[in-house]
């Protein structure tokens, strides 16, 4: 939804106020007046950090999907044997397990969502963290090469932009010599969390 507000605001900013890009345009070209476009996003995700933070998120969430997976057999396993045994079974032993079946569906109902949510307040939190060392870079690489500005594909439609416009690679080449990414602690994950 930011996203969309942060598109229309911009599309709206470059129709309402010619006069001041047309003012900033003198001293643009004075600084070069180039383009750059990135796709942040990719680019914190290319970057060794991003992909040594989602490789520790991964490590870290691993024990908690692998128990719902274990779920998933589970109840697939009361729903086969209900199917099985529903011509053997008494009323009363196909309520309890019917009950039962409910109960674990709503339990990994709860657990599914709790690890999406989870994992995606984490994966914010390393965008953002990424992202706040990368606008960085990016202004420093802007500077240095006379870039008077320089979006993101991935906040606003980008319909054409020529070839060397992409500045993504140089960005996270000159994040990763900036911020060179930490080795894996030995713990791997220990930290993640187990079933709730």
């Amino acid at each position: 939804m930011r996203n969309r507000v942060f598109a229309i605001f911009t599309f709206f900013a470059l129709i309402a106020c010619p006069a001041l890009f047309a003012a900033q345009s003198s001293g643009a070209s004075s600084a070069g007046g180039k383009v750059g476009v990135i796709n942040i996003q990719d680019a914190i995700l290319s970057t060794a950090d991003g992909k040594k933070a989602m490789q520790d998120l991964q490590n870290k969430y691993m024990p908690r999907q692998q128990e719902i997976q274990r779920r998933q057999q589970e109840i697939q396993q009361l729903q086969e044997q209900i199917q099985k045994q529903m011509t053997t079974l008494s009323e009363d032993e196909q309520r309890r397990m019917s009950r039962e079946l409910q109960e674990k569906q709503k339990i990994l109902r709860r657990m599914t969502e709790d690890a999406q949510s989870d994992f995606q307040n984490d994966r914010d939190d390393v965008m953002r963290n990424i992202g706040q060392k990368m606008v960085k870079v990016i202004d420093q690489y802007a500077s240095k090469n006379g870039f008077a500005l320089v979006i993101d594909s991935g906040q606003v439609p980008i319909y054409y932009a020529a070839q060397g416009v992409n500045i993504t690679p140089e960005i996270i080449k000159l994040y990763d010599s900036t911020y060179p990414a930490q080795a894996s602690s030995p713990s791997g994950g220990s930290s993640a969390k187990t079933t709730k």
